[in-house]
C-alpha cells in the first residue's frame, strides 16, 4: 500500500515514521523544503529511537528507511497512491485548498483522509468533488507512542471509506475510534476543556505548574498532566483549537489570559524551550 502524508511537521512526520515502520511505501509531502528534510530526519530519528528502545528491530528499521521518501509535489507524490493524509496546520483554508489539490492528484477510489484535531471534516471536503472520500484520522502526538486515531465521520462520508479508515489505522499499530463530525470530536472536545482549567487554576494561584500536573497523573492516573500536554501540543495549537471550539460551542472555551499572553510572547511549549515548563534537550527542566 502506498500512502502519502501531505505536511512533514511534527504530526505528518510521526505519521509517515508508523507508516513506514508498518510496510506501507510512504511519500513525506512539502513545498518547503527544508521543512521536508526536517520531517525526514525526524520520521528516520524515530526508527533509530524505536530501535534504540527496543521496539523495533535494526532490520525493519532499515526496511522501513527503505519504503520513506520525500516529495515538494502533491500531484507527483499522490501518483497510485491508495491513501493521503493530510497534516498541514490547523487552519480552515489552508485544509481545503490542500484538499482541492489532493482530490484533484488521488487516483479515484483512493482514502483522503485529514489529521484535524478540532475542525469540520465536512466543511473540508465540501472543498473537494469528492466528498464521500474524505474522512477525518487524528492522530495524537507523539504519534509513534500514542495509541489513539479519531475516525471522523462527516454526513456525506461513504461508510466503506470509514471502514477503509478503521482497518487502516489497525494496520499501523492503532486503536480506533469512530465519532461524529462534531466541533473537537471527543477527544479535543474534552481534553482542551480540561488544560483550559488547569491553566485558569494556574493562573489563579490554586498550584504550581507541576503539582496541576501531578494531581491528574497521581489522582486520575493520566499518563502526562494537562499543562504537560499542552507544551507537547503547542500552546499556539491549543489556542486555535480553544477559540475554535469558542465560536462553536460556548464561553467554557473561552482561552484564559496566561495562555494568549504565552502565545503572544513566543513561549509555545518544547517546541520553544518553554511554556508552562521550561524544556531542556526534549526534558522538563522546570515550571515557569
Amino acid at each position: 500500500m502506498k500512502m502519502v502524508v501531505v505536511g512533514a511537521g511534527t504530526m505528518g512526520a510521526g505519521i509517515a515514521q508508523v507508516g513506514a515502520a508498518a510496510g506501507l511505501e510512504v511519500v513525506l509531502v512539502d513545498v518547503d523544503g527544508s521543512a521536508l528534510e526536517r520531517g525526514l530526519d525526524r520520521a528516520t530519528a524515530g526508527l533509530d529511537g524505536a530501535v534504540a528502545r527496543g521496539k523495533l528491530s535494526a532490520e525493519d528499521a532499515v526496511a522501513a528507511r527503505t519504503r520513506l521518501r520525500g516529495s515538494s509535489s502533491i500531484g507527483e507524490a499522490a501518483d497510485g497512491a491508495e491513501v493521503v493524509v493530510e497534516a498541514v496546520p490547523e487552519q480552515l483554508e489552508l485544509k481545503r485548498r490542500i484538499f482541492g489539490a489532493i482530490a484533484a492528484a488521488a487516483p479515484g477510489g483512493s482514502l483522503l483522509a485529514s489529521n484535524t484535531s478540532s475542525l469540520s471534516v465536512g466543511a473540508i471536503a465540501a472543498a473537494t468533488a469528492c466528498p464521500e472520500r474524505v474522512v477525518g484520522m487524528h492522530f495524537f502526538n507523539p504519534v509513534p507512542a500514542m495509541k489513539l486515531v479519531e475516525i471522523v465521520r462527516h454526513d456525506r462520508a461513504d461508510p466503506a471509506m470509514v471502514e477503509r479508515a478503521r482497518e487502516l489505522t489497525l494496520r499501523l499499530g492503532k486503536e480506533p475510534i469512530v465519532v461524529a463530525d462534531s466541533p473537537g470530536f471527543a477527544s479535543s472536545r474534552l481534553g482542551v476543556l480540561l488544560g483550559l482549567e488547569a491553566a485558569r487554576m494556574l493562573e489563579a494561584g490554586v498550584a504550581s505548574a507541576a503539582d496541576i500536573d501531578k494531581a491528574m497523573r497521581l489522582g486520575y492516573g493520566h499518563p502526562m498532566g494537562p499543562l504537560e500536554l499542552g507544551d507537547l501540543v503547542g500552546l499556539d495549537v491549543r489556542l486555535a483549537i480553544a477559540e475554535h471550539l469558542e465560536r462553536e460551542i460556548g464561553a467554557q472555551f473561552a482561552p484564559p489570559e496566561i495562555l494568549r499572553r504565552k502565545v503572544s510572547e513566543g513561549k509555545l511549549g518544547k517546541k520553544t524551550g518553554e511554556g508552562f515548563y521550561r524544556w531542556e534537550n526534549g526534558k522538563i527542566a522546570d515550571a515557569r
